[in-house]
Parts: structure tokens; sequence; C-alpha cells
């Protein structure tokens, strides 16, 4: 039997946009979009960078899973 092959993008901290969009399973364009939106976007030179956990947290939010910034304290 073949071995299954996994992805290690729950590990990763940082995703280009194009892992970003495999992810969120968008096209690129919304990905960004998306990545702008949460405050993700990390720029070193001229490659982008987008943080996963942000990205997480912006969802959570859209989908109101998680308490506002203001609530907890933060």
């Amino acid at each position: 039997m073949r071995k299954t092959k996994t992805d290690e993008m729950s590990n990763k901290v940082t995703v280009n946009a194009e892992t970003l969009a495999k992810i969120l399973d968008c096209g690129r364009p919304t990905a960004m979009r998306l990545g702008a939106e949460a405050g993700a976007r990390v720029q070193i030179g001229k490659r982008v960078l987008y943080k996963v956990d942000r990205i997480n947290r912006y969802l959570d939010q859209l989908a109101g899973d998680a308490p506002d910034a203001k609530e907890t304290g933060d």
C-alpha cells in the first residue's frame, strides 16, 4: 500500500498566498483579501506571507465562536 501524503500545514506559523488559498478552500484573491482584513499579512522583502493564527482568530470572530478582545481584556 502507498503511504498517505500528509501536509504539515497545521504546524506552520506563516504560509504564502497559494497555501492560504488551499487551507481556506478559496481562490488566491479571496485568500489575500481575508489575510489583509485579518491583519495577518507579513512582508519580508518582496515575499508576502500570512500568519495562520491570526487568520484562524479572524475566522472564529466572523463565525461568532471567539469572544471579542474587549471582553477578555486583551
